[in-house]
C-alpha cells in the first residue's frame, strides 16, 4: 500500500510505503528512506509501535536527531573531519566542532530515494550519490532494503558500489521503545543485553581514543541483562562526557545485543556482519512526534550496527574503505518475539 506522507516546504511530495508479513507491519517514506512505524503485538496480542518517528515528510526534514534514517557513506564521527584515503586526503565539513558526524550536510535522509522495489513484504530503495558528495570520491549507487519475515525478523539490507575507492560505513538510526514509541518515560526501564567484552571509551569530543577497554567492572557491562537507566547517571568519566550512553561496543557473536521490555513481553535481537554496535540513549532528543507525543532526553534506544567510529584513522580496526566498484554488502535483522 502506498498513500501520501505530506509535502516538503519545496511543494516535493513525499509517499509513505506499508509492508508486513506474519504479525510485523512497518511503514517507510520515500522521502529519507526512513523506518517511519514498525508495529510488533505484545505477549496478548495487541500491536504497538516501537519506533520512534514523525507524521509527515516535513517534520523529518526539521528535526534533529537522525530519527529513523540511514546514514552515510559514513556513519558516526571522523576526527578532524578528514582521512588519508591512499595518499589522497579526503576533506569533508566539519559539523561538530573540528569533527565530522554522520558525513555532514546535506545528509542521505534528507534526500528523496527511488522505490526500485515495493512487494507485500519488502521494499528497496536507492539513491545516486555523486562523485565528491560529501567529500566523498566516487560516483555511488546505494540500495537499501527493508524486509520483514514470517519469525518476526525485520532486515536492513544496504549494497553500495561506487566508480572510484571510497568509504561505506552505512547504518540505520532507528530508535526503540518497545513498550510502545509513546511511553517515553519507560524507554530507559527496557532491560539490555550486549555480550561483547570491550567498548571504545570516547575523548571530551566524541571520538575514540584508541584503546579498547573491558566492560567488567564499569557501567558498560551488559553481558547481563539490565535496564538501560540504571547505571547510565554512574560517576563514570566515559558517561559523563558523553552525558550518558553513546559509546561503540565490539560485535563477538550474534545476536550482538538483545533488547527487551518486561511489561509487554516484547524482545528484540539483532543480528549482524558488521563488526562494532553504537549504543546511544538518545541523551539530547528533543523533537515532537507521532501523534504530538513529545520525545525529549531518553525517549528511546539506536542499536547502529557499523564500523566503530573514526575507524578510518586506526588501521588496526576493521575499514570501511572500498574499492572501486566493489560491492559493499552488509545486513543487519532485528528480530522480535513477544
Amino acid at each position: 500500500m502506498k498513500q501520501s506522507f505530506g509535502r516538503l516546504a519545496s511543494g516535493e511530495e513525499a509517499q509513505l510505503y506499508t509492508i508486513s508479513c506474519g504479525a510485523l507491519t512497518a511503514t517507510v517514506s520515500d522521502f529519507g528512506a526512513h523506518l517511519v512505524s514498525l508495529l510488533v503485538p505484545d505477549r496478548n496480542g495487541c500491536a504497538a509501535d516501537v519506533v520512534l518517528g514523525f507524521d509527515d515528510a516535513q517534520s523529518y526534514y526539521s528535526a534533529d536527531g537522525f530519527i529513523g534514517a540511514p546514514v552515510g557513506r559514513n556513519a558516526n564521527r571522523i576526527a578532524g573531519a578528514s582521512f588519508l584515503l591512499g595518499q589522497t586526503e579526503v576533506r569533508l565539513t566539519p559539523n561538530e566542532g573540528r569533527n565530522n558526524l554522520h558525513s555532514g550536510p546535506d545528509c542521505y535522509h534528507l534526500r528523496f530515494w527511488k522505490v526500485e522495489e515495493h512487494r507485500k513484504d519488502s521494499i528497496t530503495l536507492s539513491l545516486q550519490s555523486p562523485d565528491g558528495d560529501q567529500g566523498f570520491p566516487g560516483n555511488a549507487a546505494i540500495r537499501l532494503t527493508y524486509r520483514l519475515d514470517q519469525e518476526g525478523g525485520l532486515h536492513i539490507i544496504f549494497d553500495a558500489v561506487a566508480d572510484k575507492d571510497t568509504v561505506f560505513n552505512l547504518t540505520t538510526h532507528g530508535y526503540f521503545n518497545l513498550k510502545g514509541h509513546q511511553h517515553t518515560d519507560a524507554a530507559m526501564d527496557q532491560e539490555l543485553m550486549i555480550p561483547g567484552c570491550h567498548f571504545y571509551p570516547d575523548d571530551a569530543e566524541n571520538i575514540p581514543t584508541g584503546a579498547l577497554r573491558h566492560v567488567e567492572g564499569t557501567p558498560f557491562d551488559f553481558r547481563v541483562f539490565k535496564p538501560i537507566g540504571r547505571d547510565i547517571g554512574m560517576d563514570d568519566e566515559s558517561l559523563k562526557l558523553q552525558g550518558g550512553y553513546d559509546h561503540n561496543f565490539e560485535v563477538c557473536g550474534n545476536p550482538c545485543a538483545i533488547l527487551r521490555d518486561p511489561d509487554s513481553g516484547r524482545a528484540m535481537s539483532v543480528y549482524t556482519d558488521c563488526p562494532g554496535i553504537q549504543l546511544y540513549a538518545g541523551n539530547f532528543l528533543d523533537a515532537v512526534g507521532k501523534g504530538g507525543i513529545h520525545y525529549g532526553r531518553r525517549s528511546g534506544v539506536a542499536l547502529e550496527t557499523q564500523f566503530a567510529p573514526d575507524a578510518v584513522h586506526h588501521p588496526e580496526w576493521p575499514q570501511p574503505f572500498t574499492r572501486a566498484f566493489e560491492h559493499r554488502i552488509s545486513e543487519t535483522i532485528y528480530k522480535f518475539s513477544w
